[in-house]
């Protein structure tokens, strides 16, 4: 897995991702957009983002498979966020490539000290892949609901020091 800036074009491919229904309830994505506000939206992301957010492409085959995203203004600490899109490539260890890829660039490229993360308690997959990344929980989070389900946000981080470059 190798991570990249976007590209413009990489707008449609995400706007894709978002003609699935299910994809976009697990994701928490708005469903039901045009093709082309879903596409427009990213682009803006990509030619404009917030303060504070370096998204960058996962890569995986030649192909976007998804995106990181590590996001906030402190200078040593950020967010980790990420997304694989299309349904058909989840279950094939591509969160925890890009999640690692995510923490290598983090720590190596931005010289973070500490990377945290949330998942809510719900979502398996994602509190795997952070578990699995070898971030360590640190506390309960806000409530929330997945796929419909009540449930509450789990709080992760790892510091630099922890990090093993994805072997755990």
């Amino acid at each position: 897995m190798t991570l990249r800036p976007l590209e413009l074009q990489d707008a449609d491919v995400i706007a894709e991702w978002a003609a699935d229904p299910e994809f976009c309830r697990t994701a928490d994505w708005t469903a039901d957009l045009p093709f082309t506000e879903r596409q427009r939206f990213h682009q803006t992301l990509i030619e404009s983002p917030p303060p504070g957010l370096i998204r960058l492409g996962a890569i995986h085959g030649g192909l976007l498979v998804g995106y990181v995203d590590l996001h906030g203004d402190e200078p040593h600490r950020r967010e980790l966020g990420f997304v694989i899109g299309e349904r058909g490539r989840w279950g094939r260890g591509l969160g925890r490539l890009a999640g690692a890829a995510a923490l290598d660039y983090a720590f190596d490229h931005l010289g973070l000290q500490l990377v945290w993360a949330e998942a809510m308690d719900a979502n398996r997959r994602s509190v795997r892949i952070l578990q699995r990344l070898g971030l360590v929980e640190t506390g309960r989070g806000d409530e929330g609901t997945f796929l419909g389900q009540p449930t509450h946000y789990r709080r992760f981080a790892i510091s630099a020091r922890d990090w093993c470059g994805g072997t755990h």
